[in-house]
């Protein structure tokens, strides 16, 4: 079972210490954009994806727990959700991402008994 403390880090260990900005992020269903920002702080480790016209230009911030692995050859994260609960995750918040306060509501979302959790 996966804790909201470890939504925060990498599962992957290829994405560690590795800027992943400009790479593709694919969902179990298909691409939903790419990677604007990254952090790859140990324990606050996220991504922010811009879902371009997927969700109406929409930014997305995903904890890099839901990795599900990378390809370095073609510069692809697959990420272990679909798009309709990436598309239904709290709003990426400019202003606060970096709190924690806004990493739990995420973590919370993603994390065990949020509606995006799923082991």
């Amino acid at each position: 079972m996966v804790s909201t403390v470890d939504m925060w880090g990498y599962p992957d260990e290829a994405a560690v210490g590795r800027d992943l900005t400009g790479w593709s992020i694919e969902a179990e269903d298909g691409g939903i954009g790419k990677v604007a920002r990254a952090n790859n702080e140990a324990g606050a480790s996220w991504l922010i994806v811009d879902t371009g016209p997927w969700i109406f230009g929409k930014k997305v911030m995903l904890p890099a727990g839901v990795i599900a692995r990378i390809i370095s050859e073609s510069e692809v994260v697959h990420v272990n959700r679909t798009k309709e609960e990436i598309k239904n995750a709290p709003e990426f918040d400019e202003g606060r991402y970096q709190e924690q306060t806004y990493r739990d509501e995420l973590g919370g979302y993603y994390g065990p008994g949020g509606r995006g959790y799923r082991q």
